[in-house]
C-alpha cells in the first residue's frame, strides 16, 4: 500500500466515515487515475445545463448570430488558456487546488483563506442552484418547492459522498440521456422554422457590445476553471486534459450557448427554459434534475475539499471528506429549501471575482517564477508530499486584494480576466524581481510545532 492510500485509510478508521476521502490531503497516485474516456464524460457533464442554453439566448437576443459566435469563440478561448494551464499543474502534482496553492503561491496559511473562500463559494452555488431545481420542477409538475430542493440536495449529498469514481460511473449515466433528451427538446421546436433564417435574422432586442457578451461566457465559468485541478489530478497524461477541456468548451460553448442563441432568435426572449424542458411530466423532471446534478454535485466536491484543507491549516484536525460533505450538503439543502440562498448571489458574485486572481498568482509561480514548487518537483516521482511548506507569503495576500479590487471597480474588459491577469502579472514581475518572500515554514503534519525558517525569510524569484 503506498504512503497517499494508507493516510487516507488511516483517516477513514480513525474517523469512521462514510464514504471515500478522495485524496483530500494527498496527490492522486498514478495507478489510481482514469482513463480518456471516463475523464472525458465527466467534462462533457460539465457542458450542458438550462442556464446554458438561457445564457445563450440572452447573448442571441442583442447579437447576431456572427457576433454571437465570436463572442463564444473570444469566452471559449480564455477558458480553455486558464483551464489548461491550471489544470495541467493539478494532473502533474496529483493535487486539488487548495493543497496545491501552499507551493504555489499562497504557502500554508495562505491556503487556508484560499480555501475558506472556494469553499464558501462553491457551497453557495449549490444551494442556489438547488433552488433553481426546486422552483423549475415545482412549475413544471407541481408540488412545494421546498420539498423539491430537499429531495435534490439529499440525493446529490449521498453521491458525493461517495467520491470521485461514483460521481464518474453518474457522469457515464446521464450524460449522454440528458443530451439526448434536450436535443429532442430543441430539435422539435425548431423544427417549424427556417436555420438559415434563424442564422441571418437581426437581433430581436437592445444590441449587446461584444465586450459584455464575452464577460457573461468567460466569467460565468471562471471559478470552475480555477478548481479546475479537481478534476484534472485524476488525469493520467497532460494531452488528455488539454483534449477534455477542449472537448468540453466546445460542446459548452459552440453547440449549447449557440443552439440557445438560436432559441433566443426564434421566440426574441432568454427565456427559453421552457422549450428546452418541453418532455414533460417525468421526463422534463428528469431533465432538471441531470442539469442541477451534473453541475451541483461538483460544487459541492469542491467545496468538501477546500473545507478539508481549511481545518487542517487552522484547527490541525483531518477531518474525513465524505462527514464534511454530509455536513456541507445538509446545510445548502436547507438553506435553499427556506429560500435563503438566493438573497447570496450578489455575494456569491463578489467572490466570483475573488477567486480567479487564486488562478493568476498560482499560473504565474508554478510556470514562470517557479521557485516555491521545488519541493513539489523533488517529491513528485515518489508520490508523497514535501515534508514542510511555507509559512506565509504576505505579498501574494497584497497581489490577491490588489487584483480583486481591479476586477471589482475597474469597469471595462471581463471582470474576472481582469483580476485573474492583474495577479498573473504583479506576481511575475514582483517574483522575478525578488520582492516576494515566504516567511516562516511548518511541518506538513499541523501537529508539530512551526519549524522556522534557516534565515527567518526566503525570497521567490531571487538568483
Amino acid at each position: 500500500m503506498d504512503e497517499n492510500t494508507a493516510a487516507e485509510a488511516a483517516t477513514e478508521a480513525a474517523t469512521g466515515a462514510v464514504g471515500s476521502d478522495d485524496y483530500a490531503l494527498s496527490r492522486v497516485p498514478r495507478d489510481k487515475r482514469l482513463g480518456f474516456w471516463t475523464m472525458l464524460l465527466q467534462w462533457l457533464a460539465q457542458s450542458g445545463s438550462i442556464s446554458q442554453f438561457t445564457l445563450g439566448a440572452t447573448i442571441g437576443v442583442g447579437m447576431t448570430f456572427g457576433d454571437a459566435f465570436l463572442a463564444f469563440t473570444l469566452g471559449a478561448v480564455i477558458l480553455e488558456v486558464v483551464i489548461f494551464a491550471i489544470g495541467l499543474a493539478g494532473m502533474r502534482e496529483g493535487l486539488a487546488t487548495p493543497l496545491l496553492t501552499r507551493w504555489a503561491g499562497f504557502g500554508r496559511n495562505g491556503s487556508a483563506l484560499v480555501s475558506l473562500v472556494i469553499s464558501v463559494s462553491l457551497v453557495g452555488w449549490f444551494g442556489v442552484q438547488n433552488t433553481i431545481f426546486g422552483d423549475s420542477v415545482s412549475a413544471l409538475v407541481g408540488g412545494p418547492s421546498w420539498l423539491w430542493c430537499t429531495a435534490a440536495g439529499v440525493a446529490i449529498t449521498v453521491l458525493v459522498i461517495f467520491g470521485f469514481r461514483y460521481m464518474a460511473v453518474f457522469a457515464k449515466i446521464v450524460t449522454p440521456l440528458f443530451f439526448a433528451m434536450v436535443a429532442w427538446s430543441v430539435t422539435d421546436a425548431l423544427s417549424d422554422h427556417s436555420f438559415s433564417e434563424l442564422i441571418h435574422s437581426p437581433p430581436p432586442g437592445e444590441t449587446i457590445p461584444l465586450a459584455v457578451a464575452a464577460t457573461a461566457i468567460a466569467g460565468g465559468f471562471m471559478t470552475g476553471a480555477i478548481v479546475s485541478p479537481e478534476m484534472t489530478r485524476y488525469n493520467r497524461k497532460g494531452s488528455h486534459v488539454f483534449l477534455q477541456s477542449a472537448s468540453s468548451m466546445i460542446l459548452s460553448e459552440y453547440i449549447v450557448g449557440l443552439t440557445g442563441v438560436l432559441l433566443g432568435h426564434m421566440v426574441g426572449s432568454g427565456q427559453v427554459s421552457q422549450i428546452v424542458l418541453s418532455t414533460s411530466g417525468v421526463f422534463g423532471v428528469l431533465v432538471v434534475l441531470m442539469s442541477t446534478a451534473k453541475i451541483n454535485d461538483w460544487n459541492l466536491y469542491g467545496s468538501s475539499l477546500g473545507v478539508v484543507n481549511f481545518f487542517q491549516v487552522v484547527f490541525g484536525k483531518r477531518v474525513h471528506r465524505g462527514a464534511v460533505t454530509i455536513v456541507l450538503g445538509i446545510a445548502g439543502t436547507l438553506l435553499s429549501a427556506v429560500g435563503i440562498m438566493t438573497h447570496f448571489t450578489d455575494f456569491l458574485s463578489v467572490l466570483g471575482v475573488a477567486i480567479p486572481p487564486v488562478g493568476g498568482i498560482i499560473v504565474a509561480e508554478y510556470w514562470v517564477v517557479r521557485r516555491m514548487r521545488a519541493p513539489l518537483d523533488a517529491t513528485r516521482d515518489a508520490e508523497t508530499l514535501p515534508a514542510t511548506s511555507p509559512t506565509w507569503v504576505p505579498m501574494s495576500l497584497v497581489i490577491w486584494a490588489a487584483a480583486f479590487c481591479v476586477g471589482k471597480f475597474y469597469d471595462g474588459g471581463i471582470p474576472a480576466l481582469n483580476s485573474l491577469l492583474t495577479a498573473f502579472v504583479l506576481y511575475c514581475v514582483l517574483g522575478l524581481a525578488g520582492w516576494i518572500r515566504t516567511y516562516g515554514t511548518t511541518a506538513l503534519d499541523d501537529t508539530t510545532e512551526p519549524v522556522p525558517a534557516a534565515s527567518g525569510t526566503a525570497t521567490v524569484g531571487a538568483p
